[in-house]
């Protein structure tokens, strides 16, 4: 099926991303995961890898045997960071011999250490270009894009941002996946721009439930993402883990049903190899029928 189809026609999509565990122990304990998630019928999974490229091969095995386990579409996450095009397309080629379905086609963050993103001799500058590669040479390949409700962390302003995302899609990218956001308003102030600017592939909302306050204020920090004052203030005062838990996924059954409420194609959940938070979401919401 192809990657946009899950959202259209009347259709509500659900997909989930992972990345790949550190070990065997990690391994065993994210399929038992995978297994629970499959409990709300998800169209697909998505599987991360390592910084600066790092852990591809362990993401291709792991969405192979999601896809061979299971019996379920996957995505493999591909960034440009420390590649050049020719390496890009074996990548893609081992991708292909695996069965893989779908790409998320990201230009990655500077690997740490580093400022700005400067591609290596041989390789690409943009997402973009990634995008027109697999558009052209692997157009089996269905694509997802990053899109930035609060702006990409790096961009100049958010039209530059926009217009950014403008050339993933006019390059062949079938769907926008946004990255974490904590209000909504955020989220319908972006797909509104993208309308009119001339976007309309499905934009889904990319949620990522709160389950402890220090691990969220990490991720926002490195992303650029904002979390209400509110909410903050009610976490901070929580020294619970359990506590800060129940908090985080109350917003986020909120949140998500706001989203639904307004006519999302569907959500995307990053959901950090668990499955409870998530679980929890998707059993106290209503979801279109």
């Amino acid at each position: 099926m192809s990657l946009s189809s899950y959202y259209l026609a009347g259709r509500f999509g659900i997909s989930f991303e992972l990345f790949p565990p550190k070990s065997a122990e990690g391994e065993r304990s994210l399929y038992r995961h995978v297994e629970r998630l499959l409990e709300f019928s998800p169209n697909y999974f998505t599987c991360t890898y390592g910084a600066g490229g790092s852990t591809r091969e362990k993401t291709l095995e792991i969405v192979r045997t999601i896809k061979t386990r299971f019996a379920i579409p996957v995505a493999s996450h591909l960034t440009l960071v420390g590649s050049t095009a020719a390496q890009l397309r074996e990548f893609l080629q081992e991708a292909r011999e695996k069965e893989v379905d779908y790409i998320v086609a990201l230009r990655g963050d500077p690997p740490q250490g580093e400022s700005r993103f400067v591609p290596v001799h041989g390789g690409f500058h943009y997402a973009n270009e990634l995008v027109q590669l697999i558009h052209a040479e692997f157009p089996e390949f269905g694509v997802a894009v990053a899109g930035y409700p609060e702006k990409h962390i790096e961009a100049v302003s958010v039209e530059a941002d926009l217009e950014n995302l403008k050339r993933k899609v006019d390059c062949g990218a079938n769907i926008v996946i946004t990255q974490l956001f904590y209000n909504n308003e955020d989220f319908f102030r972006f797909r509104d721009r993208c309308q009119q600017l001339g976007i309309t592939v499905p934009i889904v909302p990319g949620i990522l439930p709160i389950t402890n306050f220090a691990q969220i204020q990490r991720i926002t920090s490195l992303c650029g993402a904002i979390l209400p004052e509110q909410l903050v203030s009610r976490l901070k005062g929580i020294e619970s883990a359990e506590d800060q838990y129940r908090v985080g996924v109350e917003f986020a059954i909120s949140q998500v049903q706001e989203l639904i409420d307004h006519n999302v194609p569907g959500i995307h959940f990053y959901v950090l190899n668990k499955s409870g938070a998530t679980g929890e979401v998707l059993s106290n919401v209503t979801l279109p029928s």
